[in-house]
């Protein structure tokens, strides 16, 4: 990435404010203060901003801005583009459903690199987060939870790129397989709107719905292997080759521990089935025969409502009210939700790669596949670490 100015200066024009200007680089304070000095207001982003109305006064705050920033050693940038704010708050107009926009100022690097994290990019604008300097950006975000991050193209005089953050329930994003590719946009907002509404958009769509249909199958093949091991372990009445269970503490200690594992693992199952499964339409696919399998996977996330609704209320007192249990009692609350749901996680393990069929052919969209997926297609996808501990502290 290379090294930008100590203090620096960004203008542009808008219609809006008239001539904007940005403060950025590790000593932006200085340039703030030139900025002040030489009679900017600030704007509630955190630019700044000069009426450009009137020539004269122009002329003048021209000159006195050459002069701060001589004085406080700031750089001054005139950038070739508009105001990247007009930019956005013009395409989040023209984009379908209620769109805001809001720019967002990173004067310092790290400030832009903590951004990275939360990006869902196989794309440039990944890349350049990560190799460019990117001191603004703009966020575009809609009521349904899609947030957009728009930036001026590095290394042009015109055109932007726009990508995607993840969703709030992901929070490992980085190289996700089936992360969207950023796109690159024209310095037209009618032609740049167009594009994200009918490329883009539909492309991120399709990659979430995918990503979801991938974190379900995970969260099942993790608990697979166990609930195999576990169910053989209570029909032969022993403990490998030779250990009975008969008045042994052992199974319930099994059950127990299987049930905190596997809480861990289908909450993710409950979090994101309900809405890939009102998707599936079974009988516009090849597998009209689905429907049964459907409704009972159905019936058991409705009969595991009590229990998501009781993990929901308890993460929400404890981010309200902060409270730290050891380990052991983490364990037991798992175990008791797992208990809990135990039946809902046999029903989709028996009935699972029927869902991922069906899920696979509701993408949005795409189109009804033309034959049942392969069992390898199924199987081979690599499997993410269901998480062992916690998002956070306060999650159990």
């Amino acid at each position: 990435m290379p090294n930008p100015p100590a203090a620096e200066i960004i203008l542009s024009t808008s219609r809006t404010h008239g001539l904007v200007a940005i403060a950025s680089g590790e000593n932006f304070l200085q340039a703030r203060d030139a900025l002040q000095d030489a009679g900017f207001n600030r704007l509630p982003n955190g630019a700044f901003a000069a009426p450009l109305s009137e020539a004269r006064t122009a002329r003048n705050t021209g000159s006195a801005l050459v002069h701060r920033a001589h004085d406080h050693g700031a750089t001054i940038t005139t950038s070739p583009r508009p105001y990247l704010g007009d930019t956005g708050q013009e395409i989040a107009a023209r984009l379908p459903g209620t769109w805001n926009a809001k720019l967002e100022i990173y004067p310092r690097q790290h400030w832009q690199e903590d951004l990275v994290g939360s990006l869902w990019d196989s794309g440039d604008l990944l890349q350049t987060m990560l190799h460019d300097r990117v001191p603004y950006a703009v966020m575009l975000n809609n009521h349904a939870g899609t947030k957009l991050l728009l930036i001026e193209r590095p290394g042009h005089t015109s055109g932007y790129l726009a990508g995607a953050f993840a969703t709030e329930e992901y929070d490992d994003n980085w190289e996700e397989p089936n992360a969207p590719r950023s796109i690159t946009l024209p310095a037209d907002p009618d032609i740049a709107a167009r594009a994200v509404a009918h490329a883009f958009l539909p492309n991120y769509r399709r990659a979430l719905h995918h990503r979801r249909v991938d974190t379900v199958m995970t969260a099942l093949n993790r608990i697979r292997p166990e609930h195999q091991t576990l169910q053989a372990i209570k029909e032969s009445g022993r403990y490998g080759d030779s250990m009975p269970l008969a008045n042994s503490h052992l199974l319930p200690e099994m059950e127990r521990a299987f049930a905190d594992h596997a809480w861990l693992c289908f909450r993710d199952v409950l979090e994101h089935a309900p809405a890939l499964l009102a998707r599936c339409r079974p009988m516009a696919s090849p597998w009209p025969q689905d429907a049964a399998a459907l409704a009972r996977l159905r019936e058991a996330l409705a009969n595991s409502q009590d229990t998501w609704a009781q993990f929901n209320d308890l993460r929400a007192e404890l981010y309200a009210n902060p409270a730290t249990l050891s380990a052991r009692e983490w364990s037991q609350v798992r175990s008791e939700l797992g208990a809990a749901v135990l039946p809902a996680i046999a029903t989709w393990l028996a009935d699972g790669e029927t869902f991922e069929r069906q899920a696979r052919a509701a993408t949005p969209g795409g189109h009804v596949a033309l034959s049942a997926p392969s069992p390898r297609q199924l199987t081979s996808r690599p499997a993410r670490h269901c998480p062992a501990g916690e998002r956070t502290p306060l999650m159990p």
